[in-house]
């Protein structure tokens, strides 16, 4: 595995294109373009798009230029890592077989210059989160992403946009903010007595880097305020803001 190793999560690429969404994709592009300049490993740890749905013969097209932005990191030889989240699980063919080089659809684990990784996107992690794994199951089974597929694309997608919530009405108060980095940080310590030296989770939006005894956690940011990724340069771990200048 090529270093550095470049963990982005929570991009949550609309299908609207409003002058915001497009400001927002061009700086994604832009930390893709230096990382096919310096080499190295792409995670996108989940919710890389708000919504991605695949039928059989057709993908989501307003994500082309990021589709292409992929296809020239592979191209350059930079392997491509993409978790599954909770907004972008149901992938096909097209995602798993031709556009990135791996595809998880669950947890999973590597090591790297000595390192032990760990990384989830995240959703259904908390105690009190019942009703979410409840309705994870359902949206997940085989039964409603097949009859979800008969629906014609352009109704699937118009639903999509109703439904989304994403955007700075994510926003979580300080309470519920401590509540959930508390819950995390005990989950990365579990992980940590159990061997592993980094935890890289998505989902939260946190976009902070928290020490755990002698292991770190990385809870990823979302890129609606301020743009935020991981990099491990095979000796240090860190917590970046990305800055297009």
């Amino acid at each position: 595995m090529q270093s550095p190793l470049y963990f982005i999560s929570d991009v949550h690429l609309m299908l609207s294109r409003s002058d915001e969404e497009l400001n927002r994709r061009e700086k994604l592009y832009g930390l893709l373009d230096q990382i096919a300049s310096t080499g190295g490993t792409v995670f996108f740890v989940g919710d890389l798009f708000d919504f991605y749905y695949e039928y059989p013969d057709v993908i989501p097209k307003t994500y082309f230029k990021l589709y292409a932005k992929v296809w020239a990191l592979r191209e350059k030889g930079i392997d491509v890592h993409f978790l599954v989240g909770n907004h972008d699980y149901w992938v096909m063919d097209f995602m798993t077989d031709k556009l990135m080089t791996y595809t998880h659809f669950g947890d999973f684990e590597f090591e790297n210059n000595g390192k032990k990784f760990y990384i989830t996107h995240g959703d259904g992690l908390l105690s009190w989160d019942y009703g979410y794994r409840f309705l994870k199951k359902i949206i997940r089974s085989k039964l409603f992403i097949g009859l979800f597929r008969w629906i014609h694309p352009t109704i699937g997608f118009q639903f999509a946009r109703w439904v989304s919530k994403s955007g700075p009405e994510y926003d979580m108060d300080e309470m519920l903010t401590n509540k959930v980095r508390n819950e995390l940080i005990d989950y990365a310590k579990l992980k940590v007595e159990n061997g592993f030296d980094y935890i890289v989770s998505g989902h939260y939006h946190l976009g902070e880097m928290i020490e755990i005894n002698k292991g770190k956690l990385a809870v990823l940011g979302d890129w609606f305020k301020t743009p935020r990724y991981a990099v491990f340069d095979g000796e240090n771990f860190e917590m970046k803001n990305w800055d297009p200048k």
